[in-house]
């Protein structure tokens, strides 16, 4: 049975990607992942905070009694915690380049352009395979409109592409006022791939200390729906590579993001719930589907259920929310 496919002009030996999060802090971790199948390895995202802040730290002892650096405008935690500085993220990806044979792509986080493509020549530097840029912009401000949000994204990419030779993936979110129309114009940005959906932590208050909470709840398998529509619905349409990222607990997530029309199919929750060796489970899942329903090959999923390939393209639009709604009408009547 052939598992492989291309993602970012990358061969991958199958389609099971852990996306970024704290369980790639260490290169033993990103060892365990290669040994479990994994078929390449997104690190943990390094922000442009960090990198600020360590040029800071250094500026500081040059120049002592300079005003400091001011506060970007989205929320992140203090840059002084974390746990690895901008300097100690790039020897982790020489380190992981030479240690593993499968593809290492570092994950950017910036605000600015020049925090995107300085930092970006590092990375490909460093080693990696290729980048992922995490697009994480909360747009607080009632002055500022759509075309000009959008016009942030799309300015980062055409910069780190002008930077760059090694493939970079746009990881974005759902947000857009036109979602469709913006993956094409980041595809003809120069993205090589779109990775959807940024999951975006949403506050939370606490009614007893009268406190803003910020923490972190995994996704759930639920959870697939929102990019499940979308790739299907871009499949075809735009010149990139599609990842899933969100909800991927289970073999039966990475089967639907490939008849979606994804490459690949991320996750993260399901490792920090079940730990690293679940990424046997879900390629295992996955081989089983396929004995099941005689595919041999990964590539002859991918898109089968796309909205071009189904009998019923209506499904993924405003036509299957009105039967949706009438059939559930009538099974309350019934009842």
């Amino acid at each position: 049975m052939d598992l492989s496919t291309t993602y970012l002009g990358l061969k991958l030996k199958n389609p099971v990607v852990p996306s970024a999060s704290p369980l790639s802090q260490h290169l033993d971790d990103i060892r365990k992942m290669e040994d479990a199948g994994a078929a390449a390895v997104v690190l943990f995202s390094i922000f442009e905070e960090q990198i600020r802040h360590d040029e800071e730290a250094l500026d500081h002892l040059l120049t002592a009694g300079n005003e400091s650096f001011a506060e970007a405008l989205s929320y992140f935690p203090d840059a002084g915690e974390y746990k690895v500085g901008a300097d100690a993220y790039l020897e982790l990806i020489r380190k992981a380049r030479e240690a593993c044979d499968i593809p290492i792509i570092g994950s950017l986080n910036g605000v600015s352009d020049s925090g995107w493509t300085d930092y970006a020549k590092k990375i490909e530097e460093a080693g990696a395979h290729a980048i992922e840029l995490n697009v994480y912009y909360i747009a607080t401000d009632p002055g500022q409109d759509a075309a000009q949000v959008e016009r942030m994204t799309l300015d980062a990419v055409r910069a780190v592409k002008s930077a760059v030779g090694i493939p970079v993936a746009v990881k974005l979110s759902p947000y857009f006022s036109s979602m469709a129309h913006m993956a094409r114009q980041v595809a003809e940005a120069g993205a090589d791939g779109l990775v959807l959906f940024n999951r975006f932590y949403q506050p939370d208050f606490d009614l007893d200390t009268m406190e803003v909470l910020s923490d972190l709840h995994l996704s759930t398998p639920g959870e697939i729906r929102l990019p499940l529509r979308w790739i299907a619905l871009l499949h075809g349409k735009v010149q990139a590579s599609l990842a899933g990222t969100t909800g991927v607990h289970s073999g039966r997530e990475v089967v639907k993001y490939l008849l979606a029309g994804a490459d690949v199919a991320m996750t993260t929750s399901a490792l920090l719930k079940n730990g690293i060796g679940h990424i046997r489970t879900l390629l295992a899942e996955l081989e089983a589907w396929m004995g099941k329903h005689e595919y041999d090959r990964v590539a002859a999923m991918k898109g089968a259920m796309s909205q071009h390939a189904v009998e019923n393209p209506g499904a993924f639009e405003r036509a299957n929310y009105i039967r949706i709604l009438e059939d559930y009408k009538g099974r309350y009547i019934a009842s």
